[in-house]
């Protein structure tokens, strides 16, 4: 699957008073029936999409389809297959943030919603790396809750996981044959001397924490006693080991050459730029989950040269290549974002309207190198793929086929395995509805020495480059 996506990240900075929605800032509101043509035109049949949040879904069980009736139309007449994106680091205004525990049953409901509305869509991002929003939001008060304390970031950990897991049984409900690719943010924390080791694994075992509680993944003593110390429960961890749907999943690694960090002996972490690179930290998390993987996000700036963002283009396909041949059942690889992004200089903490160069296509809609260099690169491995490659059969329909009998037999499958499952396993909690109301910021209790746990200096940001 050659993928790009329409960057749509939308939280909120300023103590909520401005959001940062992408989507506005990169005009696609003006030009999105063009972006799904120039989609097409690059050769590109899957498209990481979704409708904003905060414009779609306007209270409890209230919904404004009027923009994604018309985008996904769209896409559907294209026959462009999208990858839906429910929750891209924000939520709406009367939710409040990510600390409201009344957040992740009614995302389910509007999640159920969506896909009653669109039941010819099959692949699903509910909730964008769920690792990045909680880092982002809760430890590092960069967005939304804009909080920077350890329990904090557990609190909006667990209710942005559980979120997600509730989403996707409200979206299996209606579509039993679902796949959830899961984006998320691929780290690794090298550290800088033999004083900095301790530090960096314990940072090492932090950036899986997201994967971990979402595929129902026993984490470490270390790890469960950070967790209980910050708020998690003993029955919350347990939901996690308890509601995992693995069997339905394809593991999104996002790499940027941010992703690497290097640890300092007092704690302190900064960017390392590229050490290890997207093929070593992907062999890390496959050997920990053992699902089919997506490279599901990189970029580069395109620099003075001309050229720099079509080298990292090749190297990271270089690492694709490498993970395949590695036996490593990898089923997609995509350059995000189909346009330039604005603002991810500064990982949008400012509203500055910064153009950064990281697209397929400048904002005017005008092809960069990268662009180029990607559809010939698309033209050349689509076919040599399929046969070449060691994965595993993704059962993908286009929308061209949705509702014919190829999908409604596996759909039937997929209703039997249900049945099968659920009749092996123990009940599991549906999403009930709950009156929301936007939280206050809790108080910030003191750290406990587990609490030391998140990175205590913030990384370069990971969409674009370092500012």
């Amino acid at each position: 699957m050659f993928a790009t996506g329409i960057e749509n990240s939308y939280p909120t900075i300023q103590g909520g008073r401005v959001r940062q929605d992408e989507m506005a800032k990169c005009r696609h509101y003006d030009f999105w029936q063009k972006d799904f043509d120039l989609v097409s035109e690059l050769g590109i049949s899957f498209l990481r999409y979704g409708p904003p949040i905060h414009t779609t879904w306007t209270g409890p069980d209230r919904y404004d389809w009027s923009f994604a009736d018309e985008t996904f139309a769209g896409l559907r007449a294209r026959n462009i297959t999208p990858i839906v994106d429910l929750c891209h680091f924000g939520v709406p205004d009367w939710v409040g943030n990510f600390q409201n525990p009344d957040f992740p049953e009614q995302f389910a409901r509007y999640a159920g919603a969506f896909a009653r509305r669109f039941p010819w869509v099959q692949l699903y991002t509910p909730v964008n790396e769920m690792y990045v929003c909680a880092l982002f939001s809760a430890r590092y008060g960069w967005w939304n809750e804009q909080l920077s304390t350890d329990p904090a970031f557990v609190t909006a950990l667990k209710h942005i996981v559980r979120a997600n897991i509730l989403a996707m049984h409200a979206i299996l409900r209606e579509r039993p044959d679902a796949i959830f690719i899961q984006s998320e943010s691929s780290e690794y924390f090298h550290a800088e001397n033999p004083q900095a080791i301790g530090r960096a694994e314990t940072l090492n075992a932090v950036r899986f924490l997201s994967l971990d509680l979402n595929y129902g993944q026993q984490v470490s003593s270390e790890m469960y006693e950070y967790l209980l110390d910050n708020g998690m429960t003993r029955d919350e961890y347990h939901f996690f080991l308890r509601h995992n749907l693995k069997h339905h999943c394809i593991m999104g690694n996002d790499y940027y050459v941010t992703n690497e960090h290097l640890v300092h002996p007092d704690g302190q972490t900064e960017a390392s730029g590229e050490i290890f690179g997207y093929s070593v930290i992907t062999n890390q998390y496959y050997a920990r989950y053992g699902l089919p993987v997506m490279h599901t996000e990189t970029n580069f700036t395109q620099g003075p040269a001309g050229d720099e963002a079509v080298r990292w283009l090749r190297k990271e396909w270089a690492n694709v290549l490498r993970v395949r041949n590695d036996g490593l059942p990898i089923v997609g690889f995509t350059w995000y974002s189909l346009t330039d992004q604005v603002d991810w200089d500064s990982a949008l903490r400012e509203n500055n309207g910064n153009v950064n160069p990281l697209g397929l296509y400048d904002l005017d809609r005008n092809i960069r190198p990268v662009g180029e260099a990607y559809r010939r690169l698309i033209g050349e491995w689509c076919d040599v793929l399929p046969t070449q490659s060691v994965v595993l059969t993704v059962p993908v329909f286009p929308p061209s086929q949705q509702g014919g009998e190829a999908v409604q037999n596996a759909q039937a499958q997929a209703r039997v395995f249900q049945q099968v499952s659920q009749a092996t396993t123990p009940t599991q909690t549906d999403p009930t509805p709950r009156a929301v109301t936007p939280e206050p910021p809790p108080p910030q209790p003191p750290q406990t020495t587990a609490a030391q746990a998140t990175p205590a200096q913030t990384p370069a940001p990971q969409k674009g480059q370092p500012s």
